[in-house]
């Protein structure tokens, strides 16, 4: 998404057209992911069902919110909310240690758990919202909730962002904000890539894979942040 959402705006597309028609057509793609990372994912169906129950409803927000923004104020916006989500991703192992949280999050106690969905709340309405970065915005949340192995959490990170974007794709779509042609040319790509990049992912390594995220989220909110002064 960090590499769509400027590429449509490059196009010309206004910031909230672009924003919505890369929600849509990364959707698909999330499949493809999340059947990649399906053997990472054995025993988290507790996660699932609650964090899943809980990005519907936070999507359904952050969609409503974006509908509601001017165009101006929304692409004032846009580089500010990439470094916030990228600065997250970079501080996930210092603060989890600090915590504490390297622990299952299946063995939180009740009190964990109701955080963990307040925190999920808000990290849907922010992926309803804004689709660039809310991968790594969720990667982040998830670290912080004790998966600390990256292709786990990218497999739960797809399921969640089904979730999300389930409900703006059918927001945005209604709202015509999408701008099908490119929507739907960009989605067949994405399926593909789901898939085979989580393949690519796992013989990677989880470092080299951590690295590249941040360096990707910190050029793109430079280069939105430059285009934002002039």
């Amino acid at each position: 998404t960090l590499i769509t959402f400027p590429i449509l705006l490059w196009l010309g597309l206004d910031p909230k057209v672009a924003n919505a028609t890369s929600t849509v057509a990364l959707w698909p793609g999330l499949f493809g992911g999340l059947w990649g990372f399906r053997r990472e994912m054995d025993d988290s169906r507790r996660i699932l069902v609650r964090l899943g129950i809980t990005s519907v409803i936070g999507g359904a927000v952050g969609a409503v919110l974006l509908i509601a923004t001017p165009s101006e104020t929304f692409a004032r916006l846009v580089p500010f909310l990439i470094f916030f989500a990228t600065v997250l991703f970079m501080l996930q192992e210092p603060i989890s240690r600090r915590l504490g949280t390297g622990s299952s999050i299946e063995q939180k106690p009740a009190r964990w758990w109701l955080g963990a969905i307040i925190f999920q709340f808000f990290s849907s309405i922010y992926g309803g919202y804004f689709g660039a970065g809310n991968g790594i915005l969720m990667l982040a949340a998830l670290g912080l909730l004790g998966l600390s192995d990256i292709h786990r959490a990218n497999g739960i990170k797809n399921f969640l962002g089904i979730c999300i974007n389930s409900v703006a794709v059918v927001a945005f779509a209604v709202s015509k904000l999408v701008y099908w042609p490119d929507a739907l040319l960009m989605a067949v790509a994405a399926i593909a890539g789901g898939y085979f990049g989580a393949s690519a992912a796992r013989r990677m390594g989880r470092v080299f894979v951590r690295r590249t995220v941040i360096i990707i989220g910190l050029v793109i909110g430079f280069v939105m942040l430059w285009r934002l002064g002039n």
